[in-house]
């Protein structure tokens, strides 16, 4: 039997500040970094180097896993669809469940190739068309990254390109380091409490929320929540290295999701424009996702920032 070849990469530059694409599968980012010195041949984990992402490894790209990666689209829906069922425009959806998961979950895009249309050293932008299926409707969907020395620049688009009126969302799946000492900040209002499945059950304002909004370690959490009446920015600060992150994202991506296993070395802080089973809760205000209409596109985008520590 043939060995599968490892996942081709497309890689970015700007100053000593690189970005590893990883295309093929789902259109993910495999890595991103700051390197001690630049260098005309950049690797997934070089000496030296501090990770804004949770970096892919060699044997994650060989079994092309976009749960490995760096961070990856969500497109046309964010996180889970219970038992991957709903009714939308009076159609029954029965969609397939992924990676390993008991329910529909993260859209389509990342299980799939996405076609590189345009690329400069710093910028590239991928695209990802969806022609019909379980999903009824087509669609096109967009990523197109710009990176500096100290920042990276995501916008993300979706054209629906069947008749009807579409469901829709996008956001984003990042991995973050989850250093020694790391520290998150975030304002949000609510968090939707949930069930053994990680499906939303009713919100709520626990304890922590507002050792949240002023920095909490993470070492004090254990959380796969979704957070509603998000100002749309975080940071993160990696003391003890002497660096910090921070993300500010555009409407519609309105919720967050944080994913923080105790004692995993890495958590998830989502920028998403629906929370988790947003189709089976048509009538809560508190979900969001939006609809499109035929030929209509939906255009979000978020913003990293990074440097020293304060």
């Amino acid at each position: 039997m043939p060995i599968a070849r490892p996942a081709p990469l497309l890689w970015l530059q700007a100053g000593n500040t690189y970005m590893a694409l990883a295309p093929e599968v789902g259109g993910s980012i495999a890595a991103l970094y700051t390197a001690d010195t630049a260098t005309d041949l950049p690797q997934l984990d070089p000496y030296g180097a501090f990770h804004w992402l949770r970096p892919a490894t060699p044997a994650a790209l060989q079994a092309r896993d976009p749960l490995r990666m760096a961070s990856f689209p969500l497109v046309p829906w964010c996180n889970r669809i219970r038992d991957g069922r709903a009714e939308v425009h009076g159609q029954h959806l029965q969609l397939p469940s992924r990676g390993g998961m008991d329910h529909a979950i993260h859209g389509l895009g990342w299980q799939e190739a996405w076609q590189v249309v345009a690329h400069t050293p710093h910028s590239a932008t991928l695209e990802y068309a969806y022609t019909g299926g379980a999903w009824p409707w087509a669609f096109t969907a967009r990523q197109s990254f710009t990176l500096t020395a100290h920042g990276l620049h995501c916008a993300l688009s979706l054209r629906n390109d069947s008749p009807q009126t579409m469901p829709a969302a996008l956001g984003h799946h990042p991995y973050f380091p989850h250093r020694p000492g790391t520290r998150l900040r975030c304002a949000v209002d609510s968090m939707w409490e949930s069930d053994a499945d990680m499906l939303p059950l009713r919100r709520g304002q626990p304890a922590f929320l507002p050792a949240l909004r002023h920095g909490i370690a993470l070492s004090e959490l254990h959380l796969d929540n979704n957070f509603t009446g998000w100002d749309r920015r975080f940071a993160i600060d990696w003391s003890a290295q002497g660096q910090q992150l921070a993300l500010t994202a555009d409407a519609p991506l309105d919720y967050f999701v944080l994913f923080c296993p105790q004692g995993a070395d890495h958590f998830c802080a989502e920028p998403v424009s629906n929370c988790t089973d947003w189709l089976n809760r048509p009538q809560d205000r508190f979900v969001g996702g939006s609809e499109l209409a035929a030929g209509a596109t939906l255009a979000c985008g978020f913003q990293l920032d990074w440097g020293p520590s304060g």
